[in-house]
């Protein structure tokens, strides 16, 4: 099976024609995917800022980032959630949909920073978490992550557009 015929089955799905086809489905679900990159990016902010230095200096940087963390994943499954049924109703359309295909990329890139900062910094948290600044890997991270982030939100946006 080729991606066509997959993606030509996803399309075709009972749920995927129902969000199309429904006046209020796509729309409420677009509605709770803002709401939750909205959540995504402001606990993300929250700790990029730690890491950079900049805000929340009074907490330390593991205490914030435990803190936030279970908002930040709840948020997160819900935009996958609700991503993955807008991207059904219209699946094929949405792959070949430069805009989104980039959107895709610079997610993987933000995942892919996260893993790294925590096999990285993380990892010495104890060294620097009062420290102010906090190491350069540390803040490169924070900085990459915000780059990243505000990209998806960007791309995100332009999708519609293309």
């Amino acid at each position: 099976m080729d991606i066509q015929s997959i993606l030509q089955a996803i399309e075709a799905s009972s749920l995927a024609t129902l969000v199309r086809e429904s006046g209020t489905a796509f729309p409420a679900l677009e509605s709770v995917h803002v709401i939750g990159i909205a959540l995504v990016f402001g606990s993300i902010a929250v700790v990029d800022l730690r890491l950079l230095g900049i805000a929340s200096h009074r907490r330390s940087a593991v205490r914030l980032i435990r803190e936030l963390l279970p908002y930040t994943w709840l948020a997160f499954v819900a935009c996958v959630i609700t991503g993955s049924l807008m991207f059904a109703a219209n699946a094929i359309t949405y792959a070949q949909n430069p805009v989104f295909l980039w959107k895709m990329a610079v997610l993987m890139l933000a995942g892919l920073n996260m893993v790294i900062f925590h096999l990285g910094a993380f990892r010495r948290i104890d060294e620097w978490d009062t420290v102010l600044p906090p190491p350069g890997q540390a803040r490169i991270a924070g900085f990459s992550s915000m780059a990243l982030w505000i990209g998806v939100i960007c791309l995100g946006r332009w999708i519609a557009f293309i």
